[in-house]
């Protein structure tokens, strides 16, 4: 859960690091429209601060969140007056809709702790998609690319604070910790530090693909993807509404 001193410099040290939303989204919504030309709403699930939902309300329709943080929520309905952003667990959340998209970004996925975490996460993914409707999940690595020990730094300024970031994570079993102090230095506030510690599973391709198939979802795996994890898309059996 990350705490309302770390949802308010996020997205500033991600942004400084280049980390491109807008384009992602787009990236996102090409493979949906190949799959789902007449989409038109999209639900982003564990959407945080809502940078990639502010992409994705440029780009469809209709746009709504869900979240679990409280600090994250927070940061989200301030960036998105008029959006519905719902505070939520991905694993239990229930809208009592459905959308032509459900899309859960920046390995948000890996937060659930088991496979059959993983296959009632999906499964709550699929009950809010319409027939022939589009799941785009960014895993986390898979065991056999994730690097023990990797590490990583920044330092960004975006206006006259300057905040770094540095990162951890090594492997547990079959999760992986990672470990992130951010210190933020302001000419007013003076300098603060936080430190965010979790764990994020380390789930095989072939227990994505399962997870996707159990939630009636035909599934491929497509390279790339922002940090090279690539794509997994899903789409829900069924033809597309009015189409």
């Amino acid at each position: 859960m990350y705490e309302q001193p770390v949802a308010e410099v996020y997205d500033e040290v991600y942004r400084g690091r280049g980390r491109d939303y807008a384009g992602e989204a787009k990236e996102v919504r090409d493979l949906v429209l190949e799959r789902h030309p007449t989409a038109s709403s999209l639900l982003d699930v564990a959407c945080g601060t809502g940078a990639h939902l502010t992409a994705f309300r440029d780009l469809f329709g209709e746009v709504e969140g869900v979240e679990l943080s409280a600090g994250m929520l927070e940061v989200a309905r301030g960036q998105l007056p008029g959006v519905a952003v719902h505070q939520g667990d991905m694993r239990t959340f229930a809208l009592g809709r459905t959308f032509s998209v459900v899309t859960c970004m920046f390995s948000s996925i890996g937060h659930v702790t088991s496979v059959a975490e993983l296959e009632a996460t999906l499964g709550r993914f699929a009950a809010h998609l319409e027939p022939g409707g589009v799941i785009v999940v960014e895993p986390w690595w898979f065991p056999g690319t994730f690097l023990d020990g990797y590490v990583t730094g920044a330092v960004v300024r975006e206006s006259e604070r300057t905040v770094a970031r540095l990162s951890h994570s090594a492997r547990v079993g079959g999760r992986s910790r990672v470990t992130v102090h951010f210190v933020v230095a302001d000419p007013v506030a003076g300098l603060s530090h936080s430190t965010e510690e979790y764990l994020v599973s380390l789930f095989e391709q072939a227990e994505y693909e399962a997870a996707f198939r159990a939630a009636g979802c035909r599934v491929e795996y497509v390279e790339g993807g922002p940090h090279g994890r690539g794509w997994f898309v899903g789409v829900r059996e069924g033809a597309p509404a009015g189409g």
